[in-house]
This record gives structure tokens, C-alpha cells and sequence, in this order.
């Protein structure tokens, strides 16, 4: 049986997939009645299963008339991903989320199983003997070396 959490996701998910532009504009306190929970959750499921790392970009209007956005990130182009590489990537990035966008890059076919594998063994935390924060440095600079040298072949 699927969580509350999963059943918000997936309603998020199929809202974008049915709109045109790849862009949903939600209401938290509309969509937190429809599931019978509290906003909390809402927030929780954007800000853990809608993520830049998993291609999407969420941003919210506080207030009366306030909403959230959501929208579905493609990166087809080298020259896109080459802008979200040094706009969109932090200067720091955890394990998990790292791993999460090298996923995305595999699911949407711009990087192969084998780079992807390679990637995820270079960025691992075995691999990176270092203390945390430096390695969530370390790492992020070696993902976006990694993606700058793929985009570049």
C-alpha cells in the first residue's frame, strides 16, 4: 500500500505530465485538504521528491494569493545542462543528492549506465576520505569536472 507521501507525489507528477507546458501551479492549503493532512506534508513531499537534482524546479509565492510552482526541467541541449552545471549545481552537494541527479542524467539518456556507475563510484563517500564539509565540496567539484568532460567529448 502506497504512503501518503507516494500518493502526493504521484498526483504532482501526473498533474505536470497532463499539462502542456511541464509546469503546475498548486495551491498547499487546496491540495493539503484534498489529502487530508497538513500543509507540512505537501511541503515535505516538494522538497524531498521534487528536487533539481530529480529535474524540477519548485518555487512558491507566500500570502493571500499565494502558490506553488513546480515545473519538469529538460535538459536535451549540451548548452543546457552546461548552464545548469555552473548556474544550478551548489558549490556543495550531499551524497544523496548527487546520486539523485545522476540518475536523472541516466533516466534522461544524457549520460550511459557505464558513465553513470563511474560517477556514482567517484563521488561515494567510501571513495572520499575527507570530513564533511570538505567532502560535500570535493564532491560537487568533481561532479560538475565530470559532466563538463562528458558534455565536452
Amino acid at each position: 500500500m502506497a504512503s501518503l507521501v507516494d500518493k502526493i507525489e504521484k498526483y504532482i507528477r501526473q498533474m505536470i505530465e497532463e499539462s502542456d507546458t511541464g509546469i503546475v501551479e498548486i495551491q498547499r492549503n487546496q491540495l493539503a485538504d484534498q489529502f487530508s493532512c497538513v500543509p507540512s506534508q505537501i511541503n515535505y513531499v516538494l522538497q524531498t521528491r521534487f528536487t533539481f537534482e530529480k529535474g524540477y524546479f519548485v518555487e512558491s509565492r507566500r500570502g493571500g494569493g499565494g502558490y506553488i510552482r513546480v515545473s519538469k526541467l529538460e535538459l536535451s541541449e549540451d548548452e543546457d545542462l552546461m548552464q545548469a552545471i555552473h548556474e544550478d549545481l551548489p558549490e556543495k552537494i550531499k551524497q544523496k543528492a548527487a546520486e539523485d541527479l545522476i540518475e536523472r542524467l541516466e533516466k534522461e539518456e544524457i549520460i550511459t549506465l557505464r558513465e553513470a556507475a563511474i560517477m556514482q563510484a567517484v563521488i561515494d563517500r567510501r571513495n572520499l576520505t575527507v570530513d564533511s564539509p570538505l567532502r560535500e565540496y570535493l564532491r560537487a567539484n568533481l561532479l560538475k569536472a565530470m559532466l563538463v568532460a562528458l558534455i565536452k567529448s
